[in-house]
């Protein structure tokens, strides 16, 4: 007799001895559970799955709590504030025995949280466009900002603590470049419908235009409007040329450009009808990105002189192809990466004698240091601890600096060593040029109405970027801080942006979702001590370094001077990351609840127990016993579902651990590789191994597939990343197959989303270029092993050759005798497979039916056989008991979909 109860206030029906959590699951009522699977008994391990009886308060674990008669009338509730508290609590005690990165140190140290780990472990499997794909989800620029970017995530890199950090900047150069040199087909961002909503975007640098590229992949008109001849910003005009050539700036402003987003430059704001109110009244929303322009000034005597200039203006200058004439020697005076670019173009623009003049040490210098060791080879003079005071001039133009003699004093709150002056001690050096590099500011003209702070820039509310005005934004440089790096700037523009879809699609400017800052994260602070002892595993690898031209060579130029990584070498670089994120970042699940209800597991305190050497690396998969919370899902799920019994929970109290029955390998221990252990972990203490490549946290896309290795067919899901195949695991659910050792970890290897279509559009012009391809006289063969995701594509390119016909010569065909492996114990055991003699390929023949392919017939057959089909395309291993000798074009694409 079915018992009625109520759950949210929703009016329930269950039966008796149904579990509560299984009721609630029935009505779409969620109850968040870490231990709990629907394909093994209940446990109630975790204590997070508690909900509440209103009457008596009283708290219940809801993934061991059977339905009976007391429940008649029951009022239960999932989300209140005693279940918050216990569920917090629950998950706190986990986590103060959980130990591990959620995130790498390097994505951590990126401004814009940029998937170093996810990127570069692309490359290193040679997947470019997916790695350029996750690149420009936070970087519309990857080829520009990879050469100039000072790259914190370097300084992050644990690889610095066994050899030299992975060369992140670089690598991100190269998937720029790559993508670049595709032409029109560059991976561009995709966008979404339109919404009928006009943004203007003021600014078309790094920031304006990772705004624009944003907002236009919403579905958003975008206009970018920018005072300079030509879009780019400082990477365009205050990044020399053999740094940045122009023409790198140049085509990934068009890519841009491409995705529909409007350009208009010499556009100044406050000039003809270009005001900030014609903005406001001709655009749903304003993002203002106008950058840091002007050259900061020391305000010392002289400095009006002529031959006086900053280093901004310089640089600009050099850029738009009008080079100053300098004279023979020249004073910069800055030690930033602008003094650094600055002094470096004076030499090339001609100058004999280059002085760069710093109030500081050498090691206080905030440029980076390959700038001043290269700035050094090309013959630039430091003059550390000096401090111009006065600009001396004759006739009215510079013809030397006065610099006051410095020393360094006690440090600051900081750390930091203020120079102080040396009483009396002065120098005096000649010069014909002075180039003031030691800051930038803002030009707020036409930007009066909106609220300035005190250095001069706008007022932007940190947690939504809003200004003082509805429905104008601002970002990068000209907000708050003032200058910064280019990636920084890209970093607000990313959040600015997202405020503005939100204020655009909803009416006001919401408070910004949390971002990676503000995530709790799992995380370690490793000495260099303990990251060598980590990783003492890793063979030691050098860095793989860049080309530079010879300083004589290239200081006679503005011609690029180091060359990228080829496809090789950036692969062998990017092998070198150790991986440092948790590989389960995308479906942990305690993550998402660790965040769900704002944990704070220091409050709890307690001792740590780290057990990485029990770290073990099987052949298809990775036991972490440091992330495992001792929920049990993977002991019972090998017990209770494949009944092999293989994992145990070894030891008591903080020193239980996982282990095979004594501690054996698992291969050793009976385990089937069936897989289901990794599928059931709600943490990243069971990960798979990636066949052979390096394993990458993504996020993933999932297709439903049948898998083709067996009559038996089971139903599994196929995640991949772009054209990357990731994975195959089983469908979620009671019933649901269970995988066996080729199924779950050996058919990824047999997929291909991307490849394989393009080799065939090559196929295909080779043909025409060698001669007419006769209408009616191609035929097409597609292998019922293939997924549908596959037949997809095939059909879509088959159908514009206008073939004779496209069907497949294996449906519902025994496999022959040279494909027919042993029968797996998994598929054995769930009854589906009677034998080898059994087995047939065709088990996606419903999918191809449905696209309109059928068996191969005696008529096409004979077609082929007598050579009337010209052209013959075949997919997968379709060829069997065929005679193609007289096929004129016979192109077999033997890829297993």
């Amino acid at each position: 007799m079915s018992i009625h109860f109520k759950i949210n206030n929703t009016e329930v029906e269950a039966e008796p001895g149904e579990l509560l959590i299984h009721t609630a699951q029935k009505y779409g009522i969620e109850i968040p559970s870490l231990c709990h699977n629907d394909k093994v008994k209940s446990y109630g391990a975790c204590g997070v799955c508690v909900v509440e009886n209103a009457k008596g308060g009283k708290l219940m674990r809801s993934c061991s709590t059977e339905v009976g008669p007391q429940f008649e009338g029951m009022e239960i509730y999932t989300e209140t504030p005693r279940v918050i508290q216990a569920r917090k609590i629950a998950i706190e005690l986990l986590m103060t025995d959980h130990t591990g990165d959620c995130r790498p140190p390097c994505m951590r140290e990126c401004p814009a949280h940029t998937d170093c780990q996810g990127y570069v472990g692309l490359l290193a499997n040679g997947f470019t466009e997916e790695a350029v794909r996750l690149i420009m989800e936070k970087i519309p620029l990857p080829a520009s900002i990879g050469r100039v970017c000072p790259h914190p995530c370097e300084k992050a890199c644990r690889r610095a603590a066994l050899e030299e950090p992975v060369s992140i900047a670089n690598l991100k150069r190269f998937a720029g470049d790559v993508n670049l040199g595709k032409g029109e087909h560059a991976y561009k961002p995709d966008v979404l419908p339109d919404t009928g909503k006009k943004v203007a975007v003021i600014g078309g640098g790094p920031a304006g235009l990772t705004a624009a590229a944003v907002l236009r992949g919403k579905g958003h008109a975008v206009e970018v409007f920018d005072m300079m001849p030509e879009m780019g910003g400082m990477l365009r005009y205050g990044i020399p040329e053999y740094r940045l050539p122009k023409a790198i700036v140049a085509q990934e402003v068009a890519l841009l450009a491409s995705m529909g987003i409007g350009m208009h430059n010499n556009v100044r704001v406050g000039e003809e009808k270009y005001t900030l109110e014609y903005f406001r009244s001709e655009y749903d929303a304003v993002i203002v990105a106008i950058g840091a322009w002007k050259s900061s000034r020391m305000r010392i005597p002289g400095e009006d002189l002529a031959g006086v200039m900053g280093g901004i203006d310089f640089l600009r200058e050099i850029a738009l192809g009008k080079i100053p004439e300098l004279g023979r020697k020249v004073a910069v005076v800055g030690g930033g990466n602008t003094a650094m670019d600055a002094c470096r173009s004076a030499v090339r623009a001609g100058a004999s004698e280059v002085y760069t003049i710093y109030r500081r040490t050498r090691a206080e210098m905030p440029a980076e240091q390959i700038e001043i060791d290269e700035a050094e080879e090309e013959g630039v003079v430091f003059k550390f601890l000096c401090n111009p005071v006065e600009i001396l001039g004759t006739d009215g133009r510079v013809s030397a600096v006065k610099a006051q003699k410095m020393k360094l004093g006690e440090p600051d709150a900081g750390g930091r060593r203020a120079p102080v002056p040396v009483e009396g001690e002065f120098e005096t050096i000649e010069v014909d040029t002075v180039i003031m590099a030691i800051g930038q500011s803002c030009n707020l003209s036409g930007f009066e109405t909106l609220a300035h702070t005190k250095k001069n820039t706008l007022s932007a509310d940190e947690t939504n970027f809003t200004t003082s005005e509805s429905g104008v934004f601002a970002c990068g440089d000209v907000t708050n801080r003032g200058a910064g790096i280019a990636i920084a700037a890209i970093a607000e523009a990313q959040k600015a942006a997202a405020a503005a879809h939100e204020y655009l699609t909803s009416g006001l400017a919401a408070e910004r979702a949390k971002n990676e800052d503000e995530m709790f994260y799992s995380r370690r602070e490793l000495s260099k001590e303990q990251i060598r002892e980590e990783y003492s595993f890793r063979n030691s690898e050098n860095r793989v370094s860049l080309r530079h031209r010879p300083a004589q060579e290239r200081k006679a130029d503005f011609k690029e001077f180091v060359s990228g990584y080829s496809a090789e070498e950036a692969q062998r670089e990017a092998s070198r990351c150790l991986e440092c994120g948790c590989l389960d970042f995308y479906e942990c699940r305690l993550l998402k609840l660790a965040n769900r209800y704002e944990i704070h597991p220091d409050r709890i305190g307690g001792e740590r127990h780290h057990r990485r050497s029990l770290k073990v690396k099987a052949e298809y998969f990775t036991r972490d016993q440091d992330k495992c919370i001792l929920c049990g899902l993977c002991v019972r799920a090998c017990e209770e579902v494949t009944g092999r019994g293989v994992l145990g929970l070894v030891g008591r109290g903080f020193d239980t651990t996982i282990q095979p029955a004594m501690g054996l390998p698992l291969k050793e221990a009976d385990c089937m590789s069936c897989g289901l252990c990794v599928s059931v972990c709600p943490t990243g203490a069971l990960t798979e191994n990636m066949n052979g490549m390096k394993a990458v946290p993504l996020p993933e896309n999932f297709f439903t597939h049948r898998c083709t290795l067996c009559s038996a067919g089971c139903a599994l899901l196929v995640s991949h990343y772009g054209n990357a195949v990731l994975k195959a695991v089983p469908l979620p659910g009671k019933d649901a197959d269970v995988l066996c050792e080729r199924g779950r970890f050996l058919l990824p290897e047999r997929f291909t989303l991307g490849d394989s279509m393009e080799e065939v559009k090559n196929a295909f012009g080779r043909i025409l270029k060698d001669g007419a391809v006769s209408a009616g006289k191609i035929g097409v063969l597609v292998s019922a092993s293939c997924g549908e995701k596959q037949i997809e594509k095939i059909t879509a390119f088959a159908s514009a050759l206008m073939p004779a016909f496209i069907a497949s010569n294996s449906m519902g065909k025994p496999v022959p005798e040279k494909y027919a492996d042993s029968v797996d114990t998994a598929a054995r055991k769930n009854g589906k497979c009677a034998g080898v003699s059994a087995l047939t390929i065709g088990v996606n023949d419903e999918i191809l039916k449905r696209h309109g392919i059928g068996p191969l017939t005696a008529e096409q057959k004979a077609r082929i056989e007598t050579g009337e089909i010209e052209t013959l395309f075949v997919f997968g291993d379709d060829i069997w008991e065929l005679d193609t000798s007289k096929v004129k074009n016979a192109e077999q694409f033997k890829i297993e979909f």
